[in-house]
């Protein structure tokens, strides 16, 4: 009977290591498989920020969810030229920034601004607005028929997106085992300090990566917009002819001057070269006297 318990035993407890082993194959293997697939779990990662971008405020509906099936994350530049009489543009660039900065349009920030005056007066004006309030900005820069051009382009920020997350999940996952690591008290005192210094790095490189992400999505969820303010054609021809008849006197005077100063240059020179040449006559002369006197 005890021989028969013992045997029943055995075999329960090699059921248990079996099943035991078989558990730690099944864990082992699914780790294997999330690293290799790591990859795949960053691109998923890429597509659903895609789709959050699709469902921002202001996206174009059916045109940004296409986008998001095509895994694509755009961030978009404009570039605006728009013409009018000089004595509108600091009016007009002003309203334009008052606008962005007031937020008339949606959340807005004003970039750079420069503006120059006199006879050829134009600005420029660099923002950064929310989709919705891009058409808008730019109507308003315009009014209808002055921009004279217009352009737009792209950087698709998908790979770059993926890559930095994928970069982050790794530092954190060793920033977190050389923590676990640390709190060992075997540790010698220069193996803390390795440990230290690395953490110290791991954080920093965590750090900028955070502030890349940060950077991209900015420029994915906002768009820039680049304005050129400048006079019309007709203006300018006529501010280019007043600037050549303003230029005149200056050139007239810059030629008299360039010829004054090669005349300060040559006359001493033609002074020293006919004092050398009168020199030279007078030995010529006085030696041919000397030949006559000899012969005669």
């Amino acid at each position: 009977m005890e021989n028969a318990n013992m045997g029943t035993t055995a075999r329960k407890t090699g059921s248990t290591l079996r099943w035991l082993l078989l558990t730690a194959l099944v864990v082992t293997a699914l780790g294997c498989s999330s690293e290799k697939y790591a990859p795949e779990a960053a691109a998923t990662i890429t597509d659903s920020a895609a789709a959050a971008a699709a469902e921002a405020p202001g996206s174009g509906g059916g045109a940004d969810s296409a986008k998001a099936d095509l895994g694509v994350l755009l961030a978009y530049e404009h570039r605006v030229r728009v013409r009018l009489s000089g004595d509108q543009i600091a009016a007009r660039a002003k309203a334009v920034q008052d606008a962005c900065s007031g937020g008339k349009f949606g959340a807005c920030a004003v970039l750079g601004m420069n503006q120059r005056g006199g006879d050829d007066p134009g600005a420029s004006l660099q923002v950064r607005i929310v989709p919705q309030g891009v058409e808008p900005l730019i109507a308003l820069a315009g009014q209808g028929d002055q921009i004279a051009e217009r352009g737009i382009q792209a950087e698709d920020l998908a790979v770059a997106v993926r890559d930095n997350s994928m970069r982050q999940d790794r530092l954190r996952r060793e920033h977190a085992r050389l923590l676990e690591f640390q709190e060992r008290r075997d540790l010698k005192m220069a193996d803390v300090l390795t440990l230290s210094q690395r953490i110290a790095e791991i954080e920093s490189q965590l750090q900028a990566a955070e502030q890349e992400a940060a950077q991209q999505q900015r420029r994915i969820s906002t768009q820039l917009i680049n304005f050129d303010f400048a006079t019309t054609a007709t203006q300018e021809s006529t501010s280019e002819i007043g600037q050549a008849l303003k230029e005149f006197g200056g050139i007239v005077a810059s030629v008299i001057a360039f010829l004054i100063r090669a005349f300060a240059v040559l006359l001493p020179l033609g002074l020293v070269g006919g004092f050398c040449l009168w020199l030279l006559v007078k030995f010529m002369r006085a030696r041919r006297a000397r030949r006559k006197a000899a012969g005669g």
